[in-house]
């Protein structure tokens, strides 16, 4: 089974550049399955119905989130309604949406987690016992499942694969749009990358125009952060996974332009 992990979308630039290249992507790369995180496409912050949609009907299977899933209030209702698009597991009980799903493409079936952590970031519920809960429901259905933990700390993030060892088929870290270069298999088993990097402008501060960011570390005054223009980066993970027994064969951090 071979799965192309989008990591997170930003704005516009990114949205497009994803509609555009998936059904190539798709044939090009054999895939299987396409899977982004979307939390940042619409305005560079949060998600619409309307481009959600738009990305799922331009072949992306399955769509993670994480804390700013929740900017545009219409996300809610589309959230309950909606099997492909999740939002993090931990919030609390009675949060609009799902924080896991098994989806059937045909031929294969593939779990999906969704978790946020907490290190420098809300207080949710423990990301440790709820991806644990969520993942003994999936194995009863599925051998292969994948854990999006959309988290801040590197460190949460490595707690989190030695947790999930041996368990998960792979765990792939969203958040900080910085792809780093610590794409593994751990024990024979569980893939993992620490951040999966950024779907958005290359000339940018993680998506966003420079200066007002750099107006911000330098005058430590508000400012409004906009998506940045120019040239858009493509980047993720591809895996390769043994359907049956749900082991990560291979991991590789990806981009385009390559």
């Amino acid at each position: 089974m071979r799965i192309l992990f989008l990591a997170d979308i930003v704005g516009k630039l990114g949205r497009k550049a994803v509609t555009a290249q998936a059904g190539e992507l798709r044939r090009r790369l054999q895939l299987d399955w396409i899977l982004a995180n979307a939390e940042n496409v619409s305005g560079g912050i949060g998600l619409t119905p309307r481009n959600a949609q738009q990305l799922h009907s331009a072949g992306v299977d399955v769509l993670t989130s994480g804390n700013h899933i929740w900017k545009h209030k219409e996300i809610q209702g589309f959230l309950e309604s909606t099997e492909w698009l999740l939002r993090p597991a931990n919030y609390p009980p009675g949060s609009p949406g799902r924080g896991s799903g098994v989806f059937d493409n045909g031929e294969h079936s593939l779990g999906v987690i969704n978790v946020q952590g907490r290190t420098f970031m809300e207080a949710l519920d423990c990301p440790f016992r709820r991806v644990e809960e969520e993942l003994e429901a999936l194995t009863e259905r599925c051998r292969v499942v994948l854990v999006d933990l959309h988290a801040e700390a590197t460190s949460e993030k490595k707690a989190m694969l030695f947790f999930l060892a041996g368990r998960a088929s792979a765990l792939i870290g969203t958040h900080t749009h910085v792809q780093t270069a610590d794409a593994q298999v751990l024990d024979g088993y569980t893939g993992y990358i620490t951040d999966a990097g950024m779907c958005g402008p290359e000339r940018s501060v993680i998506g966003m125009e420079p200066d007002s960011v750099l107006e911000r570390f330098v005058s430590k005054l508000p400012q409004r952060f906009t998506p940045a223009g120019g040239e858009v980066l493509l980047q993720g993970v591809l895996l390769d996974v043994d359907p049956v027994s749900g082991r990560t064969m291979s991991i590789e951090a990806w981009q385009m332009p390559e």
